[in-house]
């Protein structure tokens, strides 16, 4: 290689032109995957206070989100449901007539090209809050993995396109497959939260969803946030009992993880821009310490960079529309 005054790795920055010429990492609105609240209802439009911009809503309104999404060319959505009402086990998870197979139907039959998937969990079901059946005191992982299964059928059954759980209750993704396999949706893939730690940044999600634990937490059954090799060993299990495609959240503090773990497996790679994320980013800009479009494309763009192959984030819209303008 030669060296400086031959070298000058300037010249090829001098314009936008040359910048996007030998840009090495590049984002597509068809990379993006966008959140969405969904209960039931009729002109229901509930904004969440820690995530500007951000509500729950009925299948109606929607609607009108995933137009704008489809519109700019966002490569899908994933739906959680909140329920009317919460039961111990969780039981409105698989309601045929609830707000995400409604919600479903309702995408389906409107943006049949949109990729709809759905979050499968029952932390938005349960009275208790947390991601499974409680005995003694503690998630039974066991007694949780029927639950999840029967959850995931139903959203298929009502046209998913993907199924995503995100418990992290070992062995769900087996058990989710042989369920659907049963079931006659050996086609629906799963793309399974592998890689998902007990973070903090969790928080504004908690309430846009309604299911902050009403006891304890989470931490007995998702990843440490020290652990990495921990890390390849829930994506492996995963591979294993037949996921395909495998998520690492959260996003930005883990891009570390999502880099080892493209590298480890050259599995497709799924990361998940959390609530946290997104709520910092939008406080820090709306106090005018950043700008927010810019601070939004680094982050994205450095999700990209580590290995994701795609990226679920509440920034979907506004990314495609900021990708639309040239950015």
């Amino acid at each position: 290689m030669s060296s400086f005054p031959s070298l000058r790795l300037r010249r090829l920055r001098q314009s936008a032109g040359l910048r996007r010429l030998v840009r090495e990492t590049h984002l597509h609105a068809s990379q993006l995957i966008l959140p969405l609240f969904v209960r039931s209802g009729s002109g229901v439009r509930k904004p969440i206070g820690s995530m500007p911009g951000v509500a729950q809503t009925s299948v109606d309104e929607m609607l009108r989100d995933a137009e704008r999404a489809a519109s700019l060319g966002v490569g899908g959505i994933i739906l959680f449901g909140i329920p009317d009402a919460k039961d111990e086990e969780g039981s409105g998870a698989w309601d045929d007539r609830g707000p995400v197979a409604a919600g479903v139907r309702a995408l389906k039959g409107e943006f049949p090209d949109l990729v709809t998937m759905t979050d499968v969990c029952m932390c938005e079901y349960t009275s208790h809050g947390h991601c499974g059946v409680i005995r003694d005191g503690a998630v039974d992982n066991d007694a949780t993995l029927a639950l999840l299964a029967r959850e995931a059928v139903c959203h298929a059954a009502a046209g998913a396109d993907v199924v995503a759980p995100s418990d992290m209750m070992d062995g769900r993704v087996a058990a989710i497959r042989e369920a659907l396999d049963r079931a006659g949706h050996s086609s629906v893939p799963i793309v399974s939260y592998a890689a998902k730690y007990a973070s903090a940044f969790y928080g504004p999600f908690r309430e846009a969803a309604e299911s902050t634990p009403q006891f304890g937490d989470r931490r007995g059954y998702q990843m440490d946030v020290g652990n990495s090799n921990e890390a390849l060993r829930e994506v492996r299990a995963d591979i294993a009992e037949g996921a395909d495609a495998v998520m690492v959240k959260p996003a930005g503090p883990c891009l570390d993880i999502i880099r080892r773990v493209k590298d480890e497996t050259d599995y497709p790679v799924s990361a998940f821009q959390v609530s946290g994320e997104f709520a910092m980013i939008k406080a820090a800009a709306g106090n005018g310490w950043l700008d927010e479009r810019r601070a939004m494309m680094e982050s994205l763009i450095a999700i990209r960079r580590a290995g994701a192959d795609f990226i679920l984030t509440y920034f979907a819209v506004d990314a495609a529309s900021a990708l639309r303008d040239g950015e």
